[in-house]
């Protein structure tokens, strides 16, 4: 498996190669923004790991122009901000995971081998999902509503997906951040929220028939209540 991983401290560095050596990884280092975009430009990756953080080049803005050219492999963002901004930004920039420094290695590599799974599970033969107009195609990556394209960030995709695939039933915060975005549940954050107010805007909004429910003290629940 080929691993690209963006940081630049060296002590960081050391200790995921050592906790990844008998892991199977091949790891490709990069200690700037620049090299790491130039690296996963030129190959292709299983997953990258970008410390935000870096030298020449953000890495936020360095999983946004990785997401211009490869849409699929797995981009984990290892950093020292956890405000809820700064998850939310992430996320915004079609991350897929986010872990905070200092981190536990074995928490680490779960979260790696998590995110592997689940590239491997997209493979599913139910590629088409279906709420009342809406429509959600796996295989695309494409949603419409009522015949109308609804243009999505990969994370409010993978939201909307996880919604849908659990229509009708009250889904709490904690159950949408373990499955979306595998943070810890401990987090205080209101990432959830933010993203659910998002996908109300772009699948609700101009429409009479609302699909996204509020269900006071306990989640969200995806229903036609038509």
């Amino acid at each position: 498996m080929e691993l690209l991983l963006v940081e630049d401290e060296s002590s960081v560095i050391s200790l995921i190669q050592r906790g990844l050596k008998y892991e199977d990884f091949q790891i490709t280092v990069a200690m700037d923004g620049l090299s790491g975009l130039k690296i996963a430009s030129s190959k292709k990756f299983d997953l990258i790991i970008l410390d935000v953080m870096l030298p020449n080049m953000n890495g936020l803005d360095v999983c946004r122009q990785i997401r211009k050219f490869d849409t699929d492999v797995p981009i984990l963002i290892l950093t020292a901000l956890d405000q809820t901004e700064d998850v939310v930004e992430a996320f915004n920039r079609d991350a897929d995971d986010y872990m905070t420094k200092p981190f536990i290695l074995e928490e680490l590599k779960a979260r790696i081998h998590r995110q592997l799974r689940k590239v491997s599970n997209n493979n599913s033969t139910q590629h088409l999902i279906q709420l009342d107009d809406l429509i959600l195609d796996r295989a695309s990556k494409s949603v419409s509503r009522n015949g109308k394209a609804i243009i999505l960030t990969a994370t409010e995709f993978r939201l909307l997906e996880y919604m849908m695939v659990n229509r009708n039933k009250v889904i709490s915060r904690m159950d949408i951040l373990e499955a979306v975005w595998e943070m810890d549940v401990s987090m205080n954050t209101n990432v959830v929220d933010v993203y659910v107010n998002y996908l109300r805007k772009k699948i609700d909004k101009n429409f009479e028939n609302k699909l996204i429910h509020t269900v006071i003290g306990m989640g969200y629940v995806m229903r036609n209540e038509n």
